[in-house]
């Protein structure tokens, strides 16, 4: 996988991360009171208080992971040698010797068509002959 593939995956994953993180928290988190002119609000029955206690620890220390590898595959990126000049400069070569190609298969193509062409109306040629000699019975 490429570097660019990667670097997609890890930004899926710091999303998927980030989603479920905060989503998680909405779900689980205990309400809190608002301000004082408000009634207290209702218990929020807790399966383990001491596991959602941790689970944002845990989840902020995935998303860090997560952002560290980001990080390292970014760095890992070939640094572009003479600047964006010498980038543009090699795009419009690479812009030119793609139009070159194309233009040569263009002319492949169009053989290839008129070839095909020839084949045809010769087995059709063919046909009609195999057809004209026989008799009718």
């Amino acid at each position: 996988m490429d570097i660019i593939s990667q670097l997609q995956e890890q930004v899926n994953l710091i999303a998927h991360l980030a989603f479920n993180t905060i989503g998680t928290l909405q779900r689980d988190a205990p309400p809190n009171r608002l301000s004082p002119n408000y009634p207290e609000p209702p218990a929020h029955p807790t399966e383990d208080a001491a596991n959602f206690a941790e689970q944002p620890k845990i989840m902020s220390a995935a998303l860090v992971k997560a952002a560290k590898q980001f990080d390292a595959l970014v760095a890992a990126l070939p640094i572009s040698e003479g600047g964006e000049e010498a980038q543009l400069k090699r795009i419009t070569e690479l812009q030119a010797e793609n139009d070159m190609i194309g233009q040569e298969l263009q002319k492949q193509l169009e053989a290839a068509e008129r070839e095909l062409n020839q084949v045809q109306e010769l087995y059709r040629q063919a046909s009609d002959n195999c057809l004209n000699l026989k008799k009718p019975e």
